[in-house]
């Protein structure tokens, strides 16, 4: 049996999520009349303490469509240089929405205060003025890394004070939220608009939500329509996201425990596993120069029923969920070893 490493998109919805989607009522979604849908956002905007949510069918366009409703063509968003809106989301921001990426350090999972306040410079023809600040938590490419609610919270007062809205690619944030043992209220309310999938560790097998003001969802659904996202007898799919709310957030901290377990297993065997100030359900592995690559580590390890994925020649990522157990763990840590030796 495969153990699968490469990310908790992969997984599988659980059969409570099955039963529900069999027997999920349902209408048309454009219309307004999908009442599975509609229960959805509501909850969903219940949760992040904000008015109203959207459903959409992922994360990226989640995403872009709370850019392209606080943004107009020409403005300028400040995104980190290691966040997933500016490097894995297609450059939609500027593709499709004509938004500058005002790019700022975000090593650790924040950028600074001084860095955003930088950026919100007087008005002058030369510059594309800034509009929105988007933050990500957990912020994947620095380890999964849960940021700390206080800094987190700074951050966000210092952008709405400059005159910025904020958007929270939070699409794992109840994972922030479980690691630091806070509401997810935490992270979500104060900020404009945030986006939360569904389709990750929360294990629903499609769709993200995106929520913020009435207003703002009105917006929203707008250019969710103008992107192709318009959803018909969409219930069925919404189903297993309240199921995914309701019933797979508290187990979130299995999903930590086992990538604790990861790391150690791998640090005990020599292996440079990154650190991060408040770890999840990822771990990173940077390999020295006597080790072989990554690829070939990872195809060595896909041999054996263990796959994961590269994220540079010399760095691997390896990502823990509800499809994943302790057994499974051991059994990844000791294969990973035994494969990252020496030709």
């Amino acid at each position: 049996m495969m153990i699968d490493l490469r990310s908790d998109t992969i997984t599988r919805p659980t059969e409570e999520m099955r039963k529900a989607m069999s027997a999920a009522e349902v209408g048309d979604d454009v219309y307004g009349e999908d009442p599975t849908v509609r229960r959805l956002e509501e909850l969903a905007a219940g949760l992040t303490g904000h008015e109203a949510a959207l459903f959409v069918t992922s994360g990226t366009q989640g995403n872009l469509v709370a850019l392209l409703s606080h943004c107009a063509r020409g403005d300028g968003a400040i995104v980190g240089k290691e966040c997933h809106i500016y490097n894995y989301e297609g450059g939609g921001l500027a593709v499709l929405g004509g938004v500058m990426p005002l790019v700022v350090d975000d090593t650790g999972g924040l950028p600074s205060t001084e860095c955003v306040r930088a950026l919100c410079r007087d008005e002058n023809v030369h510059f594309a003025p800034a509009r929105l600040l988007c933050l990500e938590n957990t912020h994947n490419r620095e380890g999964g890394n849960a940021v700390d609610p206080v800094a987190y919270g700074e951050l966000v007062r210092c952008a709405i004070d400059a005159g910025l809205a904020v958007h929270l690619d939070g699409a794992r944030v109840f994972n922030a939220a479980v690691a630091w043992k806070v509401d997810v209220k935490e992270f979500t309310a104060a900020v404009d608009s945030v986006q939360l999938c569904l389709s990750k560790g929360l294990g629903a097998p499609v769709g993200s939500v995106v929520c913020g003001s009435k207003e703002f969802i009105r917006q929203a659904r707008h250019w969710r329509k103008l992107l192709g996202g318009g959803l018909r007898q969409a219930g069925v799919i919404a189903s297993a996201g309240i199921v995914a709310l309701e019933r797979m957030v508290s187990r979130l901290a299995e999903d930590h425990g086992n990538a604790a377990l990861l790391a150690t297993l791998l640090r005990e065997g020599g292996m440079d596993v990154e650190s991060c100030a408040k770890p999840t359900n990822m771990v990173y592995v940077s390999l020295s120069p006597s080790l072989p690559g990554a690829k070939e580590i990872a195809e060595r390890c896909g041999k054996r029923g263990v796959v994961f994925n590269p994220t540079s020649p010399r760095r691997f990522r390896l990502v823990t969920h509800f499809d994943v157990d302790e057994a499974d763990v051991r059994k990844a840590a000791a294969v990973i070893l035994e494969e990252a030796r020496p030709s």
